[in-house]
C-alpha cells in the first residue's frame, strides 16, 4: 500500500517536528510504527507488542492524530494493533483505499497546498501586509529587491490562522524563484532557540552563526517566542545588527506588535520597528467567501454556493479553520461518496466550532507549564523538596490550580498529598508576591495565557 505508507512517512515527519516528542521518544516509540491500512477514516496501525501499544496510546496518540489532519486536512481515527492482533484485511479493501488515496495524493500534487501570492486572498484585513510582503519579494519592483531604508525589517503582526505564515512563505517561494542565487532562510522563534541551544550544547556556535549571518534573507515566523529568552535575545540582537547593516533583508511575524511584547528588550523593540509595521486582522464575509471558493477550486470540490456561504457565514475568524473545514467536505466526498451539500456543511461547521473550543486545562497541564517556566520537573513540584526554586514553583501552582481551575484547598491538598490549610497559605502568600512583583505577574500572567492556548 505505496500511498498510505507516503502518507504516514508524513504523519511521522510532523511528529518528528512536534515540540512535545522527544527525538529519544520519536526513534523508540513512533518510527517503530508501521502503517497498515486507512479505511473509512480509520488508520490502522501495527505496533510491536502490547507494551509498545499501551505506552503510543497514552503519550502519543494525540500527537499523532494532528498529523493525520496536517496531513489529509480532515481527523482519522487511530487503530493500534500489534503483532499478535493482525487486522483481517480484504484485499479488495486495499484495492479501493489505494485507489481513493492515489486520489488525494494527485489533489496534492496539484499543487492546492503550495502557499504562495497567486492563492492568498486579499482583503481589506489583509491588503496592507500583502501590499507590503509582495514590495520586499520583488513583485511590481522589476524584480529588484527593494530598500532596507523602507521596508527592512518587515513586520507582520496578527492573530494565530489569519494568513501571516501564507505571506511568509510566498515571500519565500518568489525571492527562490526571481533570485536563485540568494541565500534565503525560513524558520521559527522556537527553532532559532532550539537550534542555537543545541549549537552551544556542542559547541559549535560558528556554525550557527553562519548559517544565519550569511544569509542575504530571513524570515523568522513567531518572533514573539524569544520575548524572555535571554540567551536567545541575545544572539538574534547580534544577528539581527548583522544582517540589517550588511543591507540583507529581515521579515519577521508575530501575534502582537513589537510595542506590546512585554518580555522583549527594549533595543530589539527599536530594531523591530525600524521598518514598517503592518497587521492582519479577522477577514470579512467576502474575503471569507473568497478563501472558501479558492480551497475549493484547489481541491477539485464542487461544492455549492449555498454550503460555501454557509460555511463564510458561521467560521469568522480562523482562515485555517475554513479551509479546514473545505478539507473535510473534500475528505467526506471521496471517502463516503457523499455529495456536497448544505448538510454536510452543517455537520463539518459544527465539528469545526467544537474542535477549535479550548481544551479543558487539567491539573497535569498546570504542572507542566508551571515547570517549564521555572525549570524543574514536574515530579519535583509534587515531591517534598523544599529548595527556593521549587518551593516557589509549587506555590505558583497551588495559586494557578485555585485560580484557573476553582478548585477548593481541600481537593488541591489531595493533589499534593498535604493538608488544606498549607494549600491556603501557599496561595495568598503568592497572591501578595504578585502584587508587588511585576516580573513574577508577568511570568505567572504568560502561563495562564499559554494554558489557555494549548
Amino acid at each position: 500500500m505505496e500511498s498510505f505508507f507516503e502518507v504516514f512517512e508524513n504523519v511521522k515527519k510532523y511528529c518528528l517536528s512536534d515540540p512535545s516528542v522527544s527525538e529519544i521518544g520519536y526513534n523508540k516509540w513512533i518510527k517503530t510504527l508501521e502503517p497498515v491500512k486507512l479505511e473509512n477514516s480509520t488508520a490502522y496501525i501495527l505496533t510491536e507488542n502490547e507494551f509498545t501499544k499501551k505506552t503510543t496510546n497514552e503519550v502519543y496518540l494525540d500527537v499523532l492524530e494532528r498529523g493525520f489532519l496536517e496531513t489529509l486536512g480532515f481527523k482519522v481515527k487511530i487503530e493500534l494493533l500489534t503483532r499478535q492482533q493482525p487486522p483481517a484485511v480484504e484485499q479488495n479493501g486495499f484495492a479501493e483505499v489505494e485507489r481513493r488515496m492515489e486520489e488525494m495524493k494527485q489533489t496534492h500534487r496539484k499543487g492546492s497546498y503550495e502557499l504562495t501570492f497567486d492563492n492568498f486572498i486579499k482583503g481589506k484585513s489583509n491588503e496592507l501586509a500583502y501590499a507590503f510582503s509582495t514590495a520586499v519579494a520583488g513583485i511590481n519592483n522589476s524584480g529588484a529587491i527593494v530598500s532596507k531604508d523602507v521596508f527592512n525589517p518587515l513586520f507582520i503582526y496578527g492573530d494565530s490562522g489569519l494568513g501571516k505564515t501564507h505571506l511568509m512563505k510566498a515571500i519565500e517561494h518568489e525571492v527562490r524563484n526571481r533570485h536563485p542565487e540568494m541565500n534565503v532562510i525560513y524558520t521559527t522563534g522556537e527553532s532559532f532557540t532550539n537550534e542555537l541551544v543545541k549549537a552551544v550544547g556542542d559547541k559549535n556556535t560558528y556554525a550557527f552563526h553562519e548559517k544565519y549571518r550569511k544569509c542575504d534573507f530571513l524570515l523568522v515566523d513567531d518572533i514573539q517566542f524569544i520575548a524572555g529568552k535571554e540567551m536567545t535575545q541575545e544572539e538574534f540582537f547580534h544577528t539581527f545588527n548583522e544582517l540589517y547593516n550588511n543591507g540583507k533583508q529581515i521579515v519577521l511575524t508575530s501575534d502582537i506588535s513589537p510595542s506590546k511584547m512585554k518580555k522583549l528588550e527594549d533595543r530589539m523593540k527599536s530594531r523591530f520597528i525600524l521598518g514598517v509595521q503592518a497587521d492582519i486582522s479577522a477577514p470579512d464575509f467576502e474575503t471569507r467567501m473568497a478563501i472558501v471558493k479558492r480551497k475549493a477550486e484547489l481541491l477539485d470540490l464542487q461544492l455549492p454556493d449555498a454550503a460555501a456561504r454557509l460555511i463564510a457565514e458561521k467560521i469568522k475568524v480562523n482562515i485555517r479553520q475554513l479551509e479546514g473545514a473545505v478539507n473535510k467536505i473534500k475528505g467526506l466526498t471521496m471517502f463516503s461518496n457523499e455529495i456536497p451539500s448544505i448538510s454536510m456543511a452543517q455537520r463539518v461547521i459544527k465539528e469545526t466550532l467544537i474542535d477549535s473550543q479550548p481544551a479543558e486545562i487539567t491539573v497535569d497541564k498546570i504542572l507542566s507549564e508551571v515547570a517549564n517556566s521555572f525549570n524543574v520537573s514536574v515530579e519535583d513540584i509534587r515531591s517534598q523538596n523544599r529548595n527556593a526554586q521549587t518551593s516557589l514553583a509549587r506555590k505558583i501552582a497551588i495559586y494557578l490550580i485555585r485560580e484557573v481551575k476553582g478548585m477548593s484547598y481541600t481537593n488541591i491538598g489531595e493533589e499534593f498529598k498535604r493538608d488544606h490549610s498549607t494549600m491556603t497559605i501557599s496561595y495568598k502568600d503568592v497572591k501578595k508576591i504578585l502584587s508587588k512583583n511585576s516580573d513574577l505577574k508577568e511570568t505567572v500572567d504568560d502561563i495562564i495565557k499559554n494554558l489557555k492556548n494549548i
